[in-house]
């Protein structure tokens, strides 16, 4: 097993990231270091999935939290403007509380 680092943590205060493995749950960490890590967080997952491995993630698995600002920014940096991504967010775009009309 293969745990987050302790100074990079701090992304994961809602799990346990001492119980994280890199291997067996990327799916969960990939998504919360793009959207809310810090300049250091993301060199660390660059360092453990490289470019190939974030850019699978995004075009096979996706995330709800991530937000349309951070993929355009990835698209652009993995050079994939034309490429189609997995879009699990599409319940964010839908109308669905029974509040709203």
């Amino acid at each position: 097993m293969v745990a987050v680092p302790e100074q990079h943590r701090w992304v994961f205060w809602d799990v346990d990231a001492s119980a994280l493995d890199t291997t067996r749950h990327a799916d969960t960490i990939v998504p919360r270091v793009l959207e809310f890590g810090r300049l250091a967080e993301v060199r660390w997952l660059l360092d453990v999935y490289g470019d190939e491995g974030i850019h699978r993630f995004l075009r096979d698995v996706g995330h709800t939290e991530l937000s349309d600002r951070t993929l355009r920014f990835w698209r652009l940096y993995l050079h994939a403007e034309d490429e189609a991504w997995a879009d699990p967010s599409g319940w964010r775009r839908s109308s669905g509380g029974p509040w709203i009309d």
